[in-house]
């Protein structure tokens, strides 16, 4: 395990498997700026040619995912006391998203690695959207998820999340979970396709294990252009999409189709270098 720069995240690359843990488990692994350049630190460090890592899993410590943002540095002690300590706090808030947590959200969805989320407990509002945004996410039945931004904040889903709910579970959930807040079981999520799989918490390890396994010997741009092709395809026609798809194809297939073929052929797993 290596430690990124302020120590809030935790880096190991095994088999070809690098885990990112969150690390700030006496607060459910809330976010702070610090974790949040920690993270995009060690994204960095995995896409760098060399690092051994074909697949990324982003999990918590502890018994949670992610509870979202550390709400304490916008708490009474967080900003300036007086009349212009609500407006400072936002100031301070948006600055922050601009500066650590969005190009942080950026770097896991244009990962050049296909990206997985261990969810080990919760995964409230900032951490709903930090499981989202991965490419598959697996559960443990014990975790649940939940949007708190509306109804306990009075703000708007961040991180990607008023955009990967309604991509996920649709218009009347999206709305559901922002406006209410109601916790979703891991086992509701996956019916909703909000997650891949919700599964006993004694087999999450061996079904990450399972998912990683495959994505591992997997093309990584082959992995990362399915990611893209699908999150584009609402916004064309299908008569579009099919040539999005060609498009796609004209990279990989130089890429990849021989090593595919033949190892169909020879009655073998493929052995892809890109």
């Amino acid at each position: 395990m290596t430690a990124m720069t302020n120590g809030t995240v935790l880096l190991d690359i095994d088999d070809e498997v690098a885990v990112a843990t969150l690390n700030r488990p006496d607060t459910l692994n809330s976010m702070t700026a610090g974790l949040m350049d920690d993270l995009r630190q060690a994204i960095e460090s995995v896409e760098q040619p060399g690092s051994g890592a074909r697949v990324l899993v982003i999990t918590g410590a502890g018994r949670g995912f992610c509870s979202g943002a550390d709400l304490s540095a916008i708490g009474p002690g967080g900003a300036e006391a007086g009349s212009d300590q609500a407006t400072m706090a936002g100031a301070t808030a948006t600055d922050a998203m601009d500066r650590h947590f969005n190009p942080t959200m950026r770097a896991i969805k244009n990962c050049v690695l296909p990206t997985v989320a261990r969810v080990n407990g919760v995964a409230a509002g900032g951490g709903l959207g930090l499981a989202l945004a991965c490419d598959i996410a697996i559960a443990a039945r014990s975790a649940d998820f939940v949007a708190t931004f509306g109804p306990r904040l009075g703000i708007v889903p961040d991180l990607g999340t008023t955009w990967s709910l309604p991509q996920r579970a649709g218009r009347a959930r999206a709305l559901g979970m922002a406006m209410l807040g109601d916790r979703i079981p891991a086992q509701q999520a996956a019916h909703w396709g909000l997650i891949w799989k919700a599964v006993d918490d004694d087999r999450l390890d061996t079904e990450v294990e399972a998912v990683t396994s495959v994505l591992k010997r997997s093309s990584a741009k082959a992995m990362t252009s399915i990611r893209a092709a699908i999150e584009s395809a609402g916004e064309r026609s299908f008569s579009q999409q099919l040539d999005v798809e060609r498009d796609y194809q004209a990279q990989l297939i130089p890429l990849n189709m021989v090593e595919g073929a033949l190892a169909f052929l020879e009655k073998r797993e493929p052995h892809f270098d890109s």
